[in-house]
Formats: structure tokens, C-alpha cells, sequence
């Protein structure tokens, strides 16, 4: 697909399963399993994904999905099914590990940042893009290395300290740019550090939104994960934001959907909804 002079490639690690109460904090399970219908255990069914862009001659890549370091216990806890994986799924677009020059992960938990690094046949961890220079805020690395007893369970040190023992991570502090039309906003509250990504190129726009919005289903205002650290933020981040990409055309990309990748904004009723993107020229 491309955006103006950029190509975009959206890829999967696969999919996995999560708690709908979690994922639809104080929305009533009457609602949204409607659109996310749960299994036996209440699990409702998410997409790992991420989006490779072609810009300046380099390859980049924003988050990377569960990665391969889940024992059996998290596998089965998680329902993990990574087919493909990220690697298979870059794979038709002519593009290996070791073509990735810069990773963005718009936050450190283990399923946006699992794939940083791989587990090798002889155990260690290693970064799973040995050429690539990874990018986070500098204020969620330090969030990451030093979790609460809520907060513990979603960051995996194997997943980010081999990059720094590697010398591939920068931190950034707020709002910076990568590369020209390559760009991170914060967008706090699924963590007070979280940062999205906006990639622009000669007039157009897509946002790769992390958790901010993970789904379409949550597009709603109060459609809030429970998981979220701060809610009301989120509530004040999203409004901001949409009406933002709304204003001005964005291509809105929902790393969780099992369904929908990518779309516009319409304002029916004062309510946003989704125009799906599938292609474009």
C-alpha cells in the first residue's frame, strides 16, 4: 500500500487471546461481545500486529508482536497461535531481520515488544534485528525496569535489556522525529509513557495507534481497556486524537483487531465510526 511516497506493509505475529472484561473495562460484556465474542474462558480473540514502512531507503518496523520466549504455561495462559509469525509475515514483501534499520515500539509490554528479541537454540537472547536501532520513550524504559506488583506482569526484562547490553536502544524524551515524515506523539494512559506513531508523506497521514485504541471496538470514548493505568487519560488522549484524525484525514492503524487493519473516520450522529481501508493507490 502506499502513502504518498512511502510503502506501508501491514504484518502479524499472529494472534492471541485476552480477558474481554479487561479488554472492555466498565463496558457490559452484553455489548461487546456482540462485535468480540468470548470462548469458554471469556478470552476474546486479538490480532499481534504491527506495520512495516519503507521510507529513505530503510526499513522500519513499529512493535513487534509476542515474539517466541513464551514457555508452555504462557502459551496456554494466552492461547498463543503465532501463524505467522512477524518474520513470515515480512517475509512476501522481501524483507528479513536483518533488513530492519529502526524499531519503534509504542510501549514495552510483551505483546507489542516481544519480537525486540529472540531466544537462540542455544538459550540466550539476542535482539531479534541485529542491525536495527530500537526507539521508546525513555520515561516507559524506566517504567519497564521497574515495575509495581500491578504493572509486573505485562513487562518481560528479556524482551528490552539485551538492547541495551547491545547498544541498539535510544530513549527519547517526548514528542520526536525518526526520520523526515517519521514521528512519535505520547499518547498516555494504557501507561503514562506510552507513545504512537504518526508516518506522513506528501499530504497523508496513518497513525499506528499501540494501545491507545486497539481495537475499532473501542473506538467509543468510554470504551476504555480496564487495564489501563490511568483511564481518564485515556479518555482525554482519545478525544484529543480522534478528533485530530478526523479533522485531518488520518489512517487510523488498530494493532489488535482480528479483523480490520486500518481505516478513516466518519462522524455519524456526533459519533465516530470506521471507513475500512483495505488497499489504496
Amino acid at each position: 500500500m502506499k502513502l504518498g511516497r512511502f510503502d506501508i506493509f501491514p504484518l502479524l505475529d499472529g494472534y492471541f487471546y485476552l480477558d474481554g472484561g479487561a479488554m472492555f473495562g466498565v463496558v457490559p460484556r452484553a455489548l461487546w461481545e456482540k462485535t468480540n465474542p468470548p470462548d469458554e474462558r471469556n478470552r476474546i480473540r486479538l490480532a499481534l500486529g504491527a506495520l512495516l514502512v519503507r521510507a529513505h531507503e530503510k526499513n522500519i518496523l513499529i512493535d513487534t508482536g509476542i515474539g517466541n520466549k513464551g514457555d508452555d504455561k504462557f502459551t496456554e495462559i494466552y492461547a498463543v497461535e503465532r501463524r505467522p509469525t512477524l518474520e513470515e509475515s515480512m517475509a512476501p514483501f522481501g524483507v528479513t531481520p536483518r533488513e530492519v534499520h529502526l524499531v519503534i515500539n509504542t510501549h514495552f509490554h510483551f505483546d507489542h515488544a516481544g519480537g525486540n528479541t529472540t531466544r537462540l537454540q542455544d538459550g540466550r537472547t539476542a535482539p531479534s534485528f541485529p542491525n536495527g536501532e530500537y526507539y521508546i520513550q525513555r520515561d516507559e524504559w524506566q517504567s519497564a525496569i521497574s515495575p509495581n506488583e500491578r504493572t509486573q506482569r505485562s513487562y518481560r526484562p528479556e524482551d528490552y535489556e539485551p538492547l541495551l547490553k547491545c547498544g541498539q536502544l535510544n530513549l527519547l524524551d517526548g514528542a520526536a522525529e525518526i526520520l523526515p515524515g517519521i514521528r512519535v506523539i505520547k499518547t498516555p494512559g494504557h501507561t503514562e509513557h506510552h507513545q504512537s506513531v504518526i508516518v506522513q508523506s506528501e499530504g497523508k497521514t496513518i497513525c499506528f495507534l499501540g494501545d491507545l485504541i486497539p481495537t475499532r471496538s473501542h473506538l467509543p470514548l468510554p470504551y476504555i481497556m480496564a487495564i489501563d493505568l490511568f483511564p481518564l487519560t485515556t479518555l482525554e488522549t482519545k478525544r484529543r486524537l480522534l478528533d485530530q484524525a478526523y479533522e485531518e484525514r488520518w489512517l487510523l492503524f488498530f494493532p489488535h483487531d482480528p479483523e480490520t487493519r486500518m481505516g478513516r473516520l466518519l462522524r455519524i450522529d456526533g459519533k465516530y465510526r470506521l471507513d475500512d481501508v483495505r488497499s489504496e493507490e
